[in-house]
């Protein structure tokens, strides 16, 4: 039968109330209704099934429905209100009558309930078809971007949840970063405390970290400005950057030594020199609180860093920006503070607190300074005295972090000992409460980190990417020759730091750039050597010869395996060039963003992402630790300790057999690396070894 439209004239009788008991009585007999009629006239009608009935309002009008012929059912149709005696519903029906009848349709006649009768098919269901159509089906249109709130435009900020790029995103930010928009998620940190407290390496790890993590990340230095600004031109700071440029974020030593420096570098310092006037008097004197003339100079020096830093965070694309100086005073933070609120007042504010008790701490972060750019080339023991004045006349108007700053809300963190104690107030944000982590893994322990590649296996050999294939028989040459070689320079480091202790002398001879290990307390001796391997074969076999030694502590972690390709695992490059070109081009394009296609795909970004925690354990143990990876994981691993951009590290070159040594250091860190000598099963020296990009496209 076709499909046909059926209008209904039968009317539903209004019944009586009828007693509780009377009907108890009823139930195994239900009276007969225009309904039951109707559904037998409707089930003898050409043989054809019963459909459901014409539905019906409540004060008794008729209304229609679309009917189909449906294959019968022999199940029991659902109960309805007339077939229920003791509901009565007229045009005038108490809201109580309603409820009551709400009740009984769940209960239904005989106490069965409404859920126990079986629904027809969905598919079946006159009531999920419409009338046949020959119109063309109507385009989907998308739906049009509003306000639904009370106020248009709107007026409440947006949330600011976590953002993490490659693991989020928004229609306002696609590849997860912070949005310009949300500036309630962006933040500036106010760095606070006494000279030589460990604030400018705080603030250069916390730049590196951040940076790592795809957060657009700078340090606006104080102190680089007043030096500027403290000669004879008196407006030459307002010309001049501040910023810590990620270059000279850490000091890296290659091989034990610095670099040696270019020939345009060579070429700009000797311009300086001849162009810079001589600067005026920056002892201690200039830092007395009662110098009225050189606290007002320091206070607008402080006000135009702290503008170069909003304008990065307002306007340049940052999320944040760290001040760092010593705003030792509630007036100078209170001063900074409103001046934030004042260009924008959505920012949030951290205070971080450096606050050093231990002496050996101490007396390492002065000869850092001594060896400083306030100090560089001076008399050591004349800076001391001089470095100490200074000191002393911060000490007088010095006011720690505390009562004030909780009962105006402001947000901070007191770290102690550089990681030994960590107490904060009011944190609120994903980056604020991410930072309090970081900093709770901080620690000054002497100690080595390598990193290097599983040795050669199957799938290396066949040039397939992904996979859990084993070692070749060169493969497992590597790993005991690594073995041998790591247990080697185990030995030589420890006695070489012991020397280091017994010829350290303070304060340090001229020409004495190392200062020691402040955390010497305990025995070196006593330090242990972990052995992270990730879970798949090759690298697990790579490690097998540390595994039989008890001297070693071996661990295999999930999050340490190879970037997983997707449903291109298996596969050879060139046969992903062959039959996936658009894919493999979209990774040649932007291999940093690009993730595999098919379930597990992932990307860089997501391994960044799920070794963040990777970093922060391998930041707070005090052991060595040797971590035996895969390509994609040392390269994010490297780039985080040798502070490299985000453009270097999808194609940071990273071959089989090259072994990385980083022994972190209070003013930056020492890299060595050695590449792996076959025909020797040793590992020789690389003379400044700088990192660089692969020349390999598809690596």
């Amino acid at each position: 039968m076709s499909n046909q439209r059926l209008a209904s004239n039968t009317t539903i009788p209004r019944s009586v109330p009828t007693p509780p008991e009377q009907a108890i009585a009823t139930e195994s007999e239900p009276p007969k209704t225009s309904f039951d009629a109707k559904l037998a006239t409707t089930a003898s009608h050409d043989g054809a099934s019963a459909s459901p009935p014409t539905p019906t309002s409540l004060n008794g009008e008729n209304g229609a429905v679309s009917q189909q012929n449906t294959p019968a059912h022999k199940a029991l149709a659902p109960p309805t209100l007339n077939s229920l005696p003791h509901v009565s519903l007229g045009p005038a029906a108490h809201p109580s009558s309603l409820a009551t009848a709400l009740r009984a349709l769940n209960d239904g006649p005989g106490g069965a309930a409404f859920r126990d009768f079986p629904t027809p098919s969905s598919n079946n269901s006159p009531y999920t078809k419409s009338i046949s159509s020959t119109a063309p089906a109507s385009p989907r249109i998308p739906p049009i971007r509003q306000n639904s709130g009370s106020q248009t435009p709107r007026v409440r900020p947006h949330a600011t949840t976590l953002s993490i790029p490659g693991m989020t995103r928004s229609l306002i930010s696609p590849d997860g970063k912070i949005a310009d928009r949300d500036v309630a998620a962006k933040l500036v940190i106010i760095m606070v405390g006494l000279p030589a407290r460990g604030k400018s390496y705080i603030t250069k790890k916390l730049r590196r970290y951040l940076s790592w993590q795809q957060h657009n990340t700078r340090i606006f230095n104080v102190g680089n400005r007043r030096r500027v600004a403290a000669v004879a031109s008196p407006t030459k700071h307002r010309k001049e950057s501040s910023m810590d440029m990620p270059p000279e974020g850490a000091t890296i030593l290659v091989n034990g030594d610095q670099p040696p420096e270019s020939p345009d570098q060579k070429k700009s310092s000797s311009d300086q020199d001849e162009s810079d006037p001589k600067p005026m008097d920056q002892s201690a004197k200039f830092f007395d609180p009662n110098n009225e003339q050189a606290s007002k100079l320091r206070d607008e020096i402080a006000i135009d860093t702290l503008n170069e830093l909003l304008d990065y965070l307002i306007s340049g694309g940052g999320s944040v920006g760290i001040l760092d100086a010593t705003n030792s005073t509630i007036q100078r933070r209170q001063m900074l503070f409103d001046h934030i609120k004042a260009r924008e007042p959505k920012l949030g504010i951290l205070f971080i607190e450096s606050v050093c008790k231990n002496p050996n701490l101490l007396e390492a972060n002065m000869r850092l300074k001594l060896s400083g750019p306030d100090y560089k080339d001076k008399d050591p023991v004349k800076s001391l005295e001089d470095f100490k004045e200074r000191v002393k006349a911060y000490e007088k108007a010095y006011v720690p972090l505390g009562d004030y700053e909780e009962e105006h809300e402001m947000q901070y963190i007191k770290m102690t000992d550089v990681g030994k104690k960590l107490t904060h107030f009011g944190l609120g944000g994903f980056l604020s409460s991410g930072i309090a982590h970081y900093l709770s893994s901080f620690n000054l322990s002497p100690r080595q980190i390598w990193i290097t590649r599983h040795g050669q296996s199957v799938d290396n050999q066949l040039g397939k990417i992904g996979g859990n294939s084993e070692l070749t028989d060169r493969g497992d040459y590597y790993s005991l020759a690594l073995y041998r070689f790591v247990t080697q320079k185990r030995k030589e480091w420890l006695v070489e730091q012991k020397d280091k202790i017994a010829q350290s002398s303070f304060p340090p001879l001229p020409g004495d750039q190392s200062p020691p290990y402040p955390d010497l307390s305990r025995e070196l001796d006593e330090k242990n050597f972990c052995v992270w391997t990730s879970m798949l074969t090759r690298s697990i076999q790579t490690a097998q010869h540390f595994e039989a030694d008890e001297d070693y502590d071996v661990k295999n972690w999930e999050m340490l395996n190879e970037l997983n390709a997707g449903k291109f695992e298996g596969l050879t490059y060139e046969e992903i060039a062959r039959d996936f070109q658009d894919e493999y081009t979209k990774r040649q394009m932007d291999k940093l963003h690009y993730v595999y296609p098919g379930v597990g795909g992932e990307g860089y970004l997501q391994v960044i992402s799920r070794l963040r925690d990777m970093v922060r354990e391998i930041e707070r143990i005090k052991d060595h630790v040797l971590i035996i990876g895969h390509r994609s994981v040392c390269r994010v691993l490297l780039a985080y300790f040798m502070d490299l951009t985000r453009d270097d590290i999808a194609d940071l070159d990273m071959p089989l057999g090259m072994l990385y040594a980083i022994e972190p250091k209070p003013y930056g860190i020492e890299f060595h690396a050695y590449k792996y000598n076959e025909a020797k099963g040793w590992f020789d020296e690389v003379p400044n070894y700088r990192p660089a990009k692969t020349v390999d496209r598809d690596a």
